[in-house]
């Protein structure tokens, strides 16, 4: 299917408002896990965006960036939400971190 750049950039950002939903409603799911199955976590969305702001001659900082795919500020969420990471999860991390 072929489709225009309008219709493609609706498509893709709808696709994503909808990836920032589900994370912001799975609290569950926690960072670490993200990095070591998926290679991603809401932290590098967020810096992505970030960067998308500033390739549009936008100023977002960090915090700003972080807030819009947490839904609240970062350090509110991590009160909220975060949990110490597994010892499991900590080497898995760091031996990914190491192949990269």
């Amino acid at each position: 299917m072929e489709l225009d750049e309008q219709t493609r950039t609706e498509l893709e950002a709808a696709a994503f408002r909808k990836l920032v939903a589900h994370l912001r409603e799975r609290t569950d799911v926690q960072n670490i896990a993200l990095m070591d199955l998926a290679g991603f976590c809401r932290n590098c969305m967020s810096r992505w965006y970030q960067e998308a702001a500033e390739a549009k001659g936008m100023s977002l900082d960090k915090a700003g960036a972080r807030e819009i795919i947490y839904g609240m500020p970062y350090a509110q969420w991590k009160a909220k939400h975060q949990t110490e990471a597994t010892p499991e999860q900590k080497a898995a991390f760091e031996k990914k971190g190491t192949e990269r």
